[in-house]
């Protein structure tokens, strides 16, 4: 099985899609793949389809949209056999087999098939692995191979209840966290000049990203726009105050005072000499083009490494 989630829906088995269009069995199905190879107990599927409560005769409406998955999985089946049989195949996969009925619950059995999710997970993985450890040209390839996954807004066209909209304010946190750790590994390599243009583009849609904000500081800065940097931290303070009434935070008011100090110490510079530009594999234009705006505005606190430090006017070389 092929699952696809991340930009639009899409479940494959042998080659063909058994994604159907009406809304309520795809809504199903969507949140089946969310945990798939997982029991999804039939208490968080009534809740995902009827959130305001389940009505009278829900289990039986529930059992019809499983029996009608069944079917496209079953017509999917017809005349095919898998080339290579994996371990949890027998003579044949059934429907049955694929979306299996236990106590309590259903499971999508994906047969040891691919999902975009977990292929993001693990190239993330990799990419931060390989930052903790300082190698920067490994960590920006890992980070931008989980990025190229990303076709648009995840499950877009499945109509998202509660569950399913939690999932997918995961996976926006998730890739936020990722842009942000592939940005700051690109700076590691003296990349700064190439990021200017995909980070003004990145903090005008998130307008109270501390993380983003303190890269396109920095980017800015290497670049010797000293105003532009001190103004992208004037709307970040602006946007911040606006929404919860708060300042930027102690880290991001530090590169503040480090721009003020490099902009008033003439031919000097807290980052060094501007790195000449080099190759630059860009953020690909679908993940600009389809970061959602209502996506959230910060990142888990582990993958925030707003890392500037603010330099002694003394020490400025």
């Amino acid at each position: 099985m092929d699952v696809r989630i991340l930009g639009g829906l899409s479940v494959r088995e042998n080659g063909v899609s058994i994604t159907p269009t009406a809304a309520a069995p795809r809504q199903l199905l969507a949140l089946l793949t969310a945990s798939a190879d997982q029991v999804v107990p039939v208490t968080v599927l009534t809740e995902e389809l009827w959130p305001s409560g389940a009505p009278r005769g829900a289990r039986t409406e529930l059992q019809s949209h499983i029996a009608e998955l069944r079917t496209l999985i079953a017509s999917a089946l017809q005349g095919a056999d898998p080339a290579e049989p994996r371990p949890g195949w027998s003579d044949r996969r059934t429907a049955d087999a694929i979306l299996v009925s236990q106590p309590g619950g259903y499971r999508l059995d994906t047969g040891g098939g691919a999902h975009d999710v977990w292929q993001f997970e693990r190239a993330a993985g990799a990419g931060y692995r390989a930052m903790e450890a300082g190698d920067l040209p490994r960590a920006a390839l890992r980070l931008g191979e989980a990025l190229a996954l990303w076709r648009g807004e995840p499950y877009a066209g499945v109509a998202a209840g509660p569950r399913l909209r939690r999932e997918i304010e995961r996976l926006e946190a998730s890739r936020l966290s990722v842009l942000d750790q592939w940005v700051e590994a690109q700076l590691g390599l003296g990349h700064h000049a190439e990021l200017v243009s995909e980070l003004s583009g990145l903090v005008a849609r998130y307008r109270t990203n501390e993380p983003l904000h303190a890269h396109y500081m920095v980017a800015l800065l290497r670049c010797g726009h000293h105003d532009e940097a001190l103004a992208a931290y004037e709307r970040l303070r602006a946007a911040l105050a606006g929404e919860s009434g708060m300042e930027p935070s102690a880290r991001v008011r530090r590169l503040h005072r480090s721009v003020l100090a490099v902009r008033n110490t003439a031919g000097r510079s807290v980052f060094g000499a501007q790195a000449p530009a080099r190759p630059l594999t860009r953020i690909p234009a679908h993940m600009a083009a389809h970061l959602p705006a209502h996506a959230p505005a910060h990142v888990p606190a582990q993958y925030s490494p707003v890392r500037a430090r603010p330099v002694p006017a003394g020490s400025l070389v």
